[in-house]
C-alpha cells in the first residue's frame, strides 16, 4: 500500500498535476488498493482535517495581507523603511528586506508579501540602476521572511499537527526571523558594493519623523496583533480577525485607499487563497494519516537512528531532506506529510518540539526560493518580468545565506527557545 501510495504521487507529478490534487488522487489510489478501506474515509478524513477552530486564522491572515497590499498601508511601511536605510550602499534592498519583515508580521503568507512589496520596489530598484535579476532575487528571497516573522501561517499548521502553543511558535520565530533577514542584508549589502549600487541621501530627521508619522497606523498593526497574543488579550485565531477589521478601518477610513471595487477583488484573491491551502491541508491530511496507519513514521524513526543516534548527524540529515522536498512540494503540504514522520526521531534524540518546529519552518521556505517549485521566484519573475533562468544565478548567495542560518539554528537551540521561555510561556 506504501509502494502504491508513493508511486502514484510521483507519476501525478510528473505529469504536472497540482500538488493538492495529486495528493488526493495518490492517497485514494492507495485506499483502493489496500480493499480493506472504504473509499468514503477519504472525505471524512478531509473534512475532519479542515474541521479545526485554529486554522480560521488562515483565511483571515490572508486577508489581513491583501487589506495591506491594496490600502496603501505596505506603501506606507516602504515609505518608512526608505527614510531610514535607504541612504545605505544597495539601500532599496535593505528596504525590501525591512518591509517585507513588517508586512511578515501581519499576513503570515511569503507570496503575499512578495506580491505586496515587490510591485513596489522590484520597478524602483530597476528605475535606480539596480539589474533586474538582482532585484528580483532580493525581493523573492525577502519575501520567505512573511512565514518566519509571526503571525506564520506554516507554524499555525505545525501548531494544530503537534499541540505546541501557536503563541510559543510565533514568539520563537521572532530572532529566528531577525537571524535570516540579517543575513539577507549582509548579501544584499556585499553584492551592492561590488557592482556600485549607491543609496540616496541621507534623510533629514523632519523627513524620517513625516515618514513615521505616515506610517504610525500601520506600524502598530503588528503590535496589536503579537501583544494581544502574548498578553493573552485574544488567541491567535482573534488576533487573525482584529488585523482584518483593523486593516479595513485603516484602509477604508484613515487612508481611504480601498475601494468597493478593490474591496471585491480582495474578497474574491482571498477565497482562491484560501480554499488553495484548505484543499492542500485536506488531502495531505489523508496522506499523513495512511502513512501513519503503515507505521512508516515508525519505519523512518527506525531507519535514520540505525545510521547513528548522534542529534548531530540526525539534524544533519533532516535538513538535507528538508531541503529536497522543499524545492518540489508546497510548504503547507509538506508540513502535514513529514511532521509525524520526523518529530518521532527527533523527540527520540531529545530535540525540543518547538525548536523542530522553527526548524522545519524556515527550512521549507527556503523551498520557496529553490527552482523548480520556487512559488516566491515566479511571483518575483512576474512583477520583474523575466524568466526563471536569469534570475536562477542572482538568488544563490541569497538562498547560501539562509541555509547558513538554518543550520545556526538547528545546532543553537536557544535561538528558538529564548525567548518564549523568559516570557514565560512555553
Amino acid at each position: 500500500m506504501t509502494g502504491v501510495l508513493f508511486g502514484s504521487l510521483v507519476f501525478f507529478f510528473l505529469l504536472n498535476v497540482p500538488i493538492a490534487v495529486a495528493i488526493g488522487l495518490a492517497s485514494l489510489s492507495a485506499i483502493l488498493w489496500s480493499g480493506a478501506i472504504p473509499p468514503v474515509v477519504l472525505v471524512q478524513k478531509m473534512f475532519t482535517a479542515t474541521d479545526s477552530f485554529p486554522l480560521m486564522a488562515v483565511p483571515f491572515f490572508i486577508l489581513a495581507g491583501s487589506l495591506m497590499e491594496f490600502g496603501g498601508i505596505s506603501r506606507r511601511l516602504v515609505d518608512f523603511a526608505n527614510s531610514i536605510v535607504g541612504r545605505f550602499s544597495g539601500g532599496l534592498a535593505f528596504v525590501a528586506i525591512i518591509a517585507s519583515m513588517f508586512f511578515g508580521a501581519i499576513s503570515g503568507a511569503a507570496v503575499a508579501c512578495v506580491a505586496a512589496i515587490g510591485t513596489i520596489l522590484i520597478p524602483a530598484m530597476v528605475r535606480r540602476g539596480y539589474d533586474t535579476p538582482y532585484a528580483t532575487a532580493v525581493q523573492a528571497t525577502a519575501g520567505t521572511l512573511g512565514v518566519m516573522i509571526p503571525p506564520s501561517i506554516p507554524m499555525i499548521i505545525y501548531g494544530v499537527l503537534t499541540g505546541v502553543s501557536i503563541g510559543a511558535l510565533f514568539m520563537g520565530g521572532i530572532l529566528p526571523g531577525f537571524l535570516v533577514g540579517g543575513s539577507l542584508m549582509l548579501v544584499a549589502w556585499v553584492i551592492a558594493r561590488k557592482k556600485g549600487y549607491k543609496g540616496d541621501e541621507k534623510a533629514s530627521g523632519a523627513k524620517i519623523w513625516a515618514t513615521f508619522k505616515d506610517a504610525i497606523l500601520a506600524l502598530l498593526m503588528p503590535v496589536i496583533i503579537l501583544g494581544g497574543i502574548y498578553g493573552g488579550v485574544f488567541t491567535p485565531t482573534e488576533a487573525a480577525v482584529v488585523a482584518v477589521a483593523y486593516g479595513f478601518i485603516i484602509g477604508f477610513f484613515v487612508y481611504r485607499e480601498l475601494t468597493l471595487p478593490k474591496l471585491k477583488d480582495i474578497l474574491v484573491n482571498t477565497s482562491i487563497g484560501t480554499a488553495t491551502i484548505m484543499f492542500i491541508i485536506a488531502t495531505s491530511s489523508v496522506f499523513s494519516w495512511i502513512l501513519t496507519a503503515q507505521r512508516v513514521p515508525q519505519a523512518v524513526a527506525e531507519a535514520i537512528l540505525s545510521i547513528s543516534t548522534n542529534p548531530v548527524v540526525i539534524l544533519t540529515l533532516i535538513n538535507l531532506l528538508l531541503l529536497f522536498i522543499g524545492t518540489f512540494m508546497e510548504t503547507v503540504a509538506s508540513i502535514i506529510i513529514l511532521v509525524p514522520v520526523l518529530l518521532p526521531v527527533v523527540t527520540q534524540i531529545g530535540v525540543d518540539p518547538l525548536h523542530f518546529g522553527i526548524i522545519i519552518v524556515v527550512n521549507l521556505a527556503i523551498g520557496m526560493v529553490t527552482p523548480p517549485l520556487g512559488v516566491c521566484l515566479f511571483v518575483g519573475c512576474g512583477i520583474g518580468g523575466i524568466t526563471l533562468e536569469s534570475i536562477s544565478k542572482a538568488v544563490w548567495p541569497f538562498i547560501l545565506s539562509m541555509i547558513i542560518a538554518v543550520l545556526l539554528l538547528t545546532y543553537i537551540p536557544w535561538i528558538s527557545i529564548i525567548l518564549p521561555r523568559l516570557a514565560g510561556i512555553y
